[in-house]
């Protein structure tokens, strides 16, 4: 073993020791074994095609329902827009034109949301069952996936309802700091419900919905903050960027926005899969493999059962070892001995832990 492989080690024996490193080196490398940034990227799509049919339907429906009342309605677009604070003024002003013709709006606005949202929750679902491991024979079938789908429609449509209503408030009301920073409260708060919502409808119904408030929590939290951030950032810094960079700032400025939150969002799910199956330490050089590294290997792997008349047996060799273990043994291990074992049988069965030296038990998600 070389200097920089001993001292790689060393500082791996360190974040496996200490909880705040491990966990979140644990999730960060969960997140890469899991691609969770092709994920991310196939949400940032789907999100794209959902937008613009979101608010061109928005836009139709506010025309034709207070056409009577111009200040009312540029006061609810506003705050609409105000969801994407980056580029909103911008799709505003692309948008806009589209009102002259309600009927075609409106048709085209309802068709281009329902292919959007489905492509979307999709990519939601598939998301949800990677990072839960989630067998791939007792997967949601097409029907149950349509179901799950409209119902991620009307969450989305309720969400973006009383976010634009709170920042219409937040409009109307006044400005000083308390004021302004209980409207941000509200807005959290929506935004948690709304995360809460969408993932209970997209997350498999094996998992309880209380192993997924922490990530609910911490993505209603940050999508509000980038909300914020956004906002700051276009007020004192892009205010008069926009004419400069026209269409091509608007587009990679729409990219990058769903692209930050779509990572988030993952991120989010990730950390609830790694709460629930305790997937920390994680090991920065191999061998050894810790008890989290075997069990992942194995949870990967029953990922595998594609029909329900299969059975799928997982067995790591070797005991699960830390990298403190690892070098105070003389960097050796014992492959002749069986770590973890995790077995998914042909029924598709409920969660169980497996752990180290353990029998071969029936395991799924």
């Amino acid at each position: 073993m070389n200097r920089i492989e001993r001292t790689v080690r060393r500082i791996d024996a360190f974040q496996q020791s200490h909880r705040v490193p491990s966990f979140v080196f644990g999730l960060v490398q969960k997140f890469g074994n899991d691609n969770g940034g092709a994920l991310a990227a196939r949400l940032t799509f789907a999100a794209l095609t959902t937008v613009f049919p979101l608010l061109l339907l928005l836009v139709t429906v506010l025309a034709i329902v207070l056409a009577d009342h111009p200040g009312l309605r540029d006061t609810v677009l506003h705050s609409a827009y105000g969801e994407i604070p980056v580029v909103g003024k911008d799709l505003a002003s692309n948008i806009e034109p589209m009102k002259r013709n309600s009927a075609f709006g409106l048709a085209v606005g309802i068709i281009g949301l329902v292919y959007g949202v489905q492509a979307l929750a999709g990519v939601g679902l598939q998301v949800m069952e990677t990072v839960w491991y989630l067998p791939k024979a007792i997967r949601p079938n097409y029907v149950t996936r349509m179901g799950r789908s409209f119902a991620f429609i009307a969450v989305l449509g309720v969400g973006l309802v009383v976010t634009t209503f709170l920042s219409g408030v937040g409009t109307f009301g006044g400005h000083g700091l308390p004021y302004r920073a209980g409207a941000e409260a509200l807005a959290a708060l929506a935004n948690v419900g709304v995360y809460l919502f969408a993932f209970r409808i997209l997350t498999p119904r094996q998992v309880e919905t209380h192993c997924l408030v922490p990530g609910v929590v911490v993505g209603g939290v940050l999508w509000t903050v980038l909300q914020a951030l956004g906002t700051y950032v276009v007020n004192h810094y892009l205010r008069d960027n926009n004419a400069v960079y026209g269409t091509f700032g608007t587009v990679l400025g729409l990219i990058a926005w769903f692209s930050v939150a779509a990572q988030i969002t993952v991120y989010c799910a990730e950390l609830n899969s790694l709460l629930v199956h305790r997937l920390w330490p994680r090991g920065m050089v191999q061998p050894p493999l810790t008890k989290a590294d075997q069990e992942l290997a194995a949870l990967q792997a029953t990922t595998s059962q594609f029909r329900p008349e299969v059975e799928v047996e997982v067995r790591v060799k070797g005991r699960p070892m830390s990298q403190a273990e690892y070098l105070a043994a003389g960097a050796q291990i014992a492959p002749d001995e069986i770590g973890t074992r995790r077995r998914v049988p042909p029924e598709g069965a409920a969660t169980a832990e497996a752990g180290a030296g353990s029998t071969p038990h029936d395991a799924g998600t």
